[in-house]
């Protein structure tokens, strides 16, 4: 991993991707019967039968199956280099393994995990991901925030402690990497954007967030260790990818296109977080800055809730895309 110091030149760090495999391993939905009109994605069913054959198929029944979580498998490509990542390791303890193995993945082609932020949803699978993989000293790029405890309060004021993070002992024997900026990963073809600025008028943060310190519970709205992942492809721009989006989904973006010189976005995917009352007012501002941005794959998913992603795909159809476990985004020239 590459540290980018604040007098470097992203613009010049960030190595051009040639293209880019997606894969959504773990999210809340499931879909393998809808029809996706769109060239650069293939659901579970089609990728697989065309990948390994229609033998394959029929003897790997088991389906991938759905949880609140999030976790994608990342392969960035150019010329004669491959690179893979793990971003985020879904909810339950061994689920983003499992759907691997129904997918006919092996995540022992990962080079590095990422971690968007400390949520149980999405760190939940890491130590049974981290033996999966099976590699000593493989890097796991966290944020110092993420090992603290932390919680939400309830409308009656009672917090609801989360699960905390997991031990070294526990993710042993990988090494745990800390960055609060901006990072390079993947052959430097993969940006993990570090702490990212809140601007924006709407993106307010999560008002029940509550951290423990001190021996009390305390307002943490901001959520600081959230990143994202970045990619520059080559001739199309930036695929920014979000696990839950606390900083905002178009704050990210903005900050992704500020660290790397790079205006133009070609796709946005993962969690919005636009579920619940509190956010959903956010909805149409973000659409109206979606609008704006004009990436030509918008691929909400997670945490952002059915009423914002039916808002999103009536709005920008053209873009939008319905995520489902197992789906596969072939982005770029592969």
């Amino acid at each position: 991993m590459v540290k980018l110091n604040e007098t470097d030149d992203p613009t010049s760090k960030l190595k051009e991707a040639a293209g880019a495999e997606i894969i959504s391993l773990v999210d809340n939905t499931v879909d393998f019967l809808s029809h996706v009109n769109k060239p650069q994605v293939k659901p579970f069913r089609q990728w697989t039968r065309e990948r390994y054959g229609q033998k394959w198929a029929e003897t790997h029944a088991q389906l991938p199956f759905g949880e609140h979580g999030f976790a994608m498998l990342i392969r960035v490509f150019s010329g004669q280099k491959t690179s893979c990542i793990l971003f985020d390791a879904g909810v339950s303890a061994d689920g983003v393994v499992e759907n691997a193995k129904h997918m006919g993945l092996d995540l022992g082609e990962v080079e590095c995990i990422v971690l968007s932020h400390g949520h149980y949803d999405h760190f939940g699978g890491l130590p049974a991901a981290v033996k999966a993989i099976g590699k000593a000293a493989l890097p796991i790029i966290v944020h110092e925030g993420m090992f603290a405890v932390r919680g939400a309060a309830g409308a009656n004021g009672k917090v609801r402690r989360y699960p905390t993070f997991p031990t070294a002992s526990e993710l042993s024997p990988a090494r745990l990497v800390s960055t609060k900026t901006p990072s390079l990963t993947a052959e430097g073809m993969v940006c993990v954007t570090g702490e990212i600025p809140r601007q924006t008028s709407f993106e307010t943060g999560y008002a029940q967030h509550r951290v423990f310190v001190n021996v009390a519970w305390h307002p943490d709205p901001w959520i600081m260790d959230e990143r994202a992942v970045v990619i520059n492809l080559k001739g199309k721009g930036l695929v920014v990818l979000s696990g839950c989006a606390h900083a905002g989904i178009i704050n990210t973006v903005a900050y992704a296109q500020q660290i790397t010189g790079v205006k133009r976005v070609y796709a946005v995917m993962g969690g919005f977080h636009l579920a619940g009352k509190e956010f959903e007012s956010r909805i149409q501002p973000t659409i109206e800055a979606l609008r704006q941005i004009n990436p030509e794959l918008i691929v909400p998913s997670h945490c952002t809730g059915w009423k914002a992603m039916c808002a999103i795909a009536e709005a920008l159809p053209e873009s939008f895309v319905w995520n489902s476990v197992g789906n596969l985004y072939r982005l770029g020239t592969l």
